[in-house]
C-alpha cells in the first residue's frame, strides 16, 4: 500500500525525475497543439436541460416551420442628425446598407420589412433614425461563425457612409461578438498579473529559482487543461469564457499547490533531511494536503453540474480539468522538479529574504499573533465573526440580473446601438418577447383571444407595439406575436414583466380558449434562467456542504473540525457577497477601484462564487489544520499545536493568498462588469479568508474548544483514517547532503 501513498509517488517521481519530466513535457506539447484549436470548439450555448417554457416555445416554432433553431435576430440602425427618413438621400442610404448586408450572401437573410415589395424601414418618432431587421443564417450557440463577418460588414458600411449618416447594429449576435472580443482582451489583462505573482513568490521564498518552480507547474497545468478542453469541446459544447476560467483557476491553484510543497521541501532540507527523503516527506505531508484540498475544490465544482444549464457545466468542466491536472502535477511533476533542482532551488537568494524553514521556532510576528489571539480568544471570535456577519447583511439587498449592453464600455458599437434603440424605439426592439399561440388560429375564439392579447399589450406601458411577423402565413395552426419590452435587457424589471405576462396577461386573454400559449424569446429565456438559479441554488449548497463535511470528517477524524470549517467558509462567502452588493450596486468605493456601479449583480455569480470560494478557502483550512493536527499527534498539546500550525503556515498562506488576490484582480481589471464582479468577489473573499478567518477565527476557536477540536464519536471510529499529516519524518542526515 505504501507504494501508492503520496510519499511513495513523490519518492518514485524524484528517483525517475528525467522520465517524469519528459512525460510532462510531451503532455505539455500535446496540450499546446490541441489548445491552439480550442477556439473552434467554443461557443455561446446557453440552453437549459430542464425544458423551460422559453425553450418549449422555440422548439414549437421550429417544429411548425416558422423558425430555425435559436435564430439570431439583428436590428440595423441608420441615423442622421440632419436628414429625415422622408429625404431621398436617407432612403438611398437605407438601400445602400440593405444591399451591403445582402452582399454577405448565404450568411444572412434580410427579414421582415425590407423583403416586402414597397416596404420601408421603421422610423423613429423624430424621423432621424430608421431600423430594419435581419436574421443571421446561424444559431445562437454557434453565433461567432456568422456574427463576426456580419459585424465587420456593418463597421465597414459605417466607415463608408456619406455625410453625417451613422450605421449600427444591435442584437444577440453582435452582442455575443462584442462579449467574445472583450473576453479575449480581458484574458490578456489576467496575464499581466504574472509579474506580480512572481514578485510575491520571490518575497515568500527569498529566492528567484524557487519562485519560478510554482510558475512552471501552473503553466503546465493551464496548457494541458486547455488541450483537454479542446478535446472535450468536440463532444459537448463549452463556453468561450472557459479559457478565462482555466487560466485564472490554473494560476491560482497551480501556484498555490506548488508553493506549499516547495516550502515544505525547503523546511525539511533545513532540518537536515537528504533531498530524496525531504521530497518524500513533503509528499507525505504537503502533497497529501494538496490532494485533499484539490478534492474539495473538485467536489465544490461538481455541484455546478446539478444546475441544468450549459454555461455552468462548461465553466465547471474547465475548472475541474485544471484543478485535476494541478493535483497530478503536484504528485509527480513537482517531486521530479525538486529532485532535478535539489538545493539549487535556493539559487539567486535575496539577502534578508531567504525563508527556508521559516517559522519553526516559537518566535517572530506570527508566533506573537497566535499567542495574542488565543490569549484573547472570546474577544477575537466576537469581533471577527461580528465583522463577517455585518458585511453579510448587505447581501439581502442584492438584485440579480445580467450584464446588458448598457454595462459594456462606452466606445463599443453594441452599447451605442442599444442606447439608440432604447432612446428612440422600445428598449426591447432588438430582442422582443415571443408569444407562441398553438391552436386552430382560424377559429373565431382563438382569433378573438389573439386580438384581446394584442390590445392588452398595446395599452400596457411595459410593452412596445406588438406585431405578427409575415412568416405566420406559412402555418394556419400557430401564430407568433412579437412584443418589444420597455425594460432594459435582462433586468429585474424585464423578468417581472415576463412573469406578469405569463401569470396574468396571457391567461386573461385566453381564458376558456382551446389553445396552448407559450412565452419565450430572449426575455423569456432570461426569466427562465433566473427561475432555474432560484430553484437549484439550495441543492448545490446542500451537495457541496454535505460532501465537504464527509471529506473533512475522514481527513481529520473529527466531527468538530468540519462543522467549524463549513461555518467559517459560509461566513467568508457571505461577507464577499455583501461587499459585492456594497461596491457594485450601492457604488461604495466603486469609482476608487475603477468599477462600474450597476443595478444588478450577475445572476450566475453568487452560485459560481460559492462553489469556487468554498473549494479554494478549504485549501487554506486544510493546510493550516494539517500542520496543527500533525503537531497535536506528536505533543497532544492543543494550544502549542495551534501556535505551531499558525506560525509555520502563516507566511506561506499569506503569500498564497496574495498571489490568488493578484490573479483574481486580473479578472477585476477587465472591461466587462461580469468579470469585474467575479474577480472582486474572489479576491475579497480570499483576503478575508486568509486574514480574518485563518489568522483570527481558526486559532481563537481552536483555543476555546481545546481537545474537543478532535472529538470523534465512538460510533464513527470505524471510518477509514485518511489523515493529511502523514507519518513522522525520517531521521535527519547531515544538512547539506546532496542529491
Amino acid at each position: 500500500m505504501a507504494a501508492f501513498s503520496t510519499a511513495g509517488i513523490a519518492r518514485a517521481s524524484a528517483r525517475r525525475k528525467w522520465l517524469v519530466i519528459g512525460i510532462w513535457v510531451v503532455a505539455l506539447v500535446i496540450g499546446g497543439v490541441l489548445s491552439s484549436g480550442i477556439a473552434d470548439v467554443l461557443n455561446n450555448d446557453q440552453r437549459q436541460t430542464n425544458d423551460p417554457e422559453s425553450q418549449r416555445a422555440a422548439e414549437l416554432l421550429v417544429a411548425r416551420g416558422l423558425r430555425q433553431e435559436a435564430p439570431l435576430e439583428e436590428v440595423v440602425i441608420v441615423r442622421s442628425s440632419e436628414l429625415t427618413v422622408q429625404d431621398p438621400a436617407f432612403q438611398a442610404e437605407i438601400e445602400r446598407v440593405a444591399n451591403g448586408v445582402r452582399d454577405l450572401g448565404s450568411d444572412v437573410v434580410v427579414a421582415l420589412s425590407l423583403d416586402q415589395p414597397g416596404a420601408t424601414a421603421i422610423p423613429s418618432q423624430d424621423l432621424h433614425t430608421a431600423i430594419f431587421q435581419v436574421r443571421l443564417n446561424g444559431v445562437l450557440q454557434d453565433s461567432a461563425d456568422v456574427s463576426k463577418p456580419y459585424v465587420e460588414r456593418i463597421e465597414q458600411l459605417n466607415e463608408e457612409t456619406p455625410g453625417d449618416f451613422e450605421v449600427l447594429t444591435s442584437g444577440f449576435g453582435s452582442l455575443n461578438e462584442t462579449f467574445a472580443t472583450l473576453a479575449e482582451e480581458d484574458l490578456q489583462a489576467e496575464t499581466r498579473v504574472l509579474p506580480i505573482a512572481l514578485v510575491v513568490l520571490i518575497l515568500v521564498f527569498g529566492a528567484v529559482v524557487a519562485a519560478f518552480v510554482p510558475m512552471l507547474v501552473a503553466a503546465f497545468s493551464i496548457v494541458i487543461a486547455l488541450g483537454l478542453s479542446a478535446v472535450i469541446g468536440q463532444i459537448w459544447p463549452l463556453s468561450f469564457f472557459v479559457t478565462n476560467f482555466i487560466t485564472t483557476i490554473g494560476l491560482a491553484l497551480g501556484i498555490d499547490y506548488s508553493l506549499f510543497i516547495v516550502e515544505r521541501f525547503r523546511e525539511e532540507r533545513a532540518k537536515g533531511l537528504e533531498t530524496i527523503d525531504a521530497i518524500a516527506h513533503a509528499g507525505d505531508t504537503a502533497t497529501r494536503a494538496v490532494v485533499f484540498s484539490g478534492l474539495t475544490v473538485i467536489i465544490a465544482l461538481l455541484g455546478m453540474f446539478l444546475v441544468p444549464q450549459a454555461i455552468f457545466r462548461s465553466l465547471a468542466t474547465g475548472a475541474i480539468l485544471v484543478a485535476g491536472v494541478a493535483v497530478l502535477a503536484s504528485l509527480t511533476l513537482q517531486p521530479a522538479l525538486l529532485s532535478a533542482f535539489g538545493d539549487r532551488v535556493n539559487l539567486l537568494s535575496i539577502p534578508g529574504l531567504n525563508r527556508g524553514g521559516h517559522g519553526i521556532e516559537d518566535r517572530g510576528f506570527w508566533a506573537g499573533a497566535a499567542h495574542f489571539v488565543m490569549g484573547n480568544a472570546v474577544v477575537s471570535v466576537v469581533l471577527a465573526a461580528g465583522l463577517l456577519l455585518f458585511l453579510s447583511l448587505f447581501y439581502f439587498n442584492i438584485n440579480l440580473g445580467f450584464a446588458g449592453p448598457s454595462t459594456l464600455p462606452e466606445d463599443t458599437m453594441a452599447r451605442h446601438a442599444y442606447e439608440v434603440v432604447a432612446t428612440e424605439f422600445a428598449a426591447g426592439e432588438a430582442a422582443p418577447v415571443e408569444i407562441v399561440v398553438d391552436g386552430d388560429t382560424s377559429s373565431p375564439e382563438v382569433q378573438g383571444a389573439i386580438q384581446d392579447l394584442m390590445a392588452s399589450l398595446e395599452a400596457d406601458p411595459d410593452f412596445g407595439t406588438p406585431f405578427i411577423p409575415p412568416e405566420n402565413a406559412q402555418n394556419a395552426n400557430t401564430t407568433l406575436i412579437l412584443a418589444p419590452l420597455t425594460a432594459e435587457f435582462a433586468s429585474p424589471e424585464e423578468r417581472a414583466t415576463v412573469d406578469r405576462l405569463r401569470d396574468s396577461v396571457v391567461p386573461a386573454a385566453f381564458n376558456g380558449v382551446s389553445a396552448n400559449v407559450l412565452v419565450g424569446g430572449i426575455p423569456g429565456g432570461n426569466a427562465d434562467f433566473f427561475s432555474m438559479v432560484d430553484q437549484f441554488t439550495p441543492w448545490v449548497f446542500v451537495f457541496v456542504l454535505s460532501f465537504s463535511f464527509v471529506l473533512l470528517l475522514l481527513v481529520f477524524r473529527s466531527i468538530v473540525v468540519p462543522i467549524k470549517a463549513i461555518i467559517m467558509n459560509l461566513l467568508s462567502v457571505g461577507a464577499a457577497y455583501g461587499l459585492l452588493v456594497l461596491v457594485f450596486q450601492d457604488g461604495v468605493g466603486a469609482d476608487l477601484l475603477g468599477f462600474q456601479t450597476v443595478d444588478t449583480i450577475e445572476a450566475w455569480i453568487p452560485l459560481f462564487l460559492f462553489t469556487i470560494l468554498f473549494g479554494l478557502s478549504m485549501d487554506y483550512h486544510v493546510f493550516l489544520l494539517s500542520r496543527i493536527r500533525e503537531r497535536y499527534d506528536q505533543t497532544h498539546d492543543n494550544t502549542a499545536s495551534v501556535a505551531f500550525g499558525l506560525r509555520t503556515t502563516a507566511n506561506i498562506i499569506t503569500g498564497a493568498a496574495a498571489i490568488m488576490i493578484a490573479v483574481f484582480s486580473g479578472f477585476a481589471m477587465g472591461q466587462m462588469v461580469m468579470f469585474q464582479q467575479l474577480g472582486f468577489g474572489l479576491a475579497i473573499a480570499v483576503f478575508l479568508d486568509a486574514t480574518v478567518v485563518r489568522t483570527i477565527l481558526v486559532p481563537a476557536t481552536m483555543s476555546l474548544l481545546g481537545d474537543a477540536n478532535w472529538y470523534l464519536p465512538s460510533w464513527l471510529r470505524w471510518l477509514p483514517d485518511l489523515r493529511v499529516e502523514g507519518g513522522p519524518a525520517p531521521m535527519a542526515a547531515a544538512a547539506g547532503d546532496g542529491d
